[in-house]
């Protein structure tokens, strides 16, 4: 059997770990953004999610490699994070982080899916903040919404055809962008967090989606990874 991965976001962090772990069970991994995955045996289509028409410059191999694939696991994990509000984000600031997080999974799925047989699955990796909100992350938090939304109806809309879909949800994971958004005084801060006191590692979310591409009983759901996240 052919296994396909298809995984936007390869380069670094969860992405990265996610491509090992499919590397690893014989999967073909595909690797769709502009900076390559550095693993030996990932193949990298580069193209910029953030274009409106990042598919037209890698439709003919994506197509190939599709139409040779047994069973596709599509996994929807590049996004862009800004520190941003309600009162301070300009439509078009808006726009463009609609156009990583909710409107490129839209063009893939449209384009993949028919070549999708019986077993493939669609992922979404969203957030915490996918089912809540925290201030200074509005676009991060408005589209990471819209993509559990986006997962549920592609879920109803699959009914039948033996294609599953999940979102799975993150907590605070050990990850360059978290890294980047987040100070290294405060690092401390978020690890006490959790229950268990410290920060995910971005191999745990890739044994997560590992799980969830092998498991279609979850179908439509949405999981949360996030070591029991305290609230306050």
């Amino acid at each position: 059997m052919t296994k396909l991965l298809l995984i936007t976001g390869a380069s670094a962090g969860i992405g990265l770990s996610t491509a090992s772990r499919f590397l690893s069970d014989g999967y073909t991994v595909i690797n769709l953004s502009r900076r390559p995955c550095p693993l030996e045996g990932v193949q990298h289509l580069r193209c910029d999610l953030a274009q409106k028409d990042f598919l037209e410059k890698i439709r003919s191999a994506l197509e190939l490699l599709l139409s040779q694939a047994d069973r596709v696991s599509i996994i929807h994990n590049a996004s862009r994070l800004s520190n941003d509000t309600a009162t301070n984000t300009p439509s078009d600031a808006f726009r463009d982080v609609l156009e990583i997080n909710i409107v490129a999974p839209n063009t893939l799925n449209r384009f993949a899916i028919p070549y999708m047989k019986h077993g493939s699955c669609v992922l979404f990796v969203g957030s915490t903040l996918s089912e809540k909100a925290v201030p200074g992350s509005y676009t991060y938090v408005t589209s990471k919404h819209g993509m559990i939304g986006m997962m549920r109806a592609v879920c109803q809309d699959l009914a039948g055809t033996g294609i599953h879909t999940a979102c799975v949800c993150p907590g605070f994971t050990d990850t360059e962008m978290l890294r980047e958004h987040v100070s290294a005084d405060a690092i401390e801060a978020v690890s006490g967090m959790s229950t268990f006191g410290r920060l995910i590692e971005p191999t745990e979310i890739a044994e997560t989606l590992f799980w969830a591409a092998s498991n279609p009983v979850i179908n439509g759901s949405v999981m949360h990874a996030n070591l029991g996240q305290i609230e306050t």
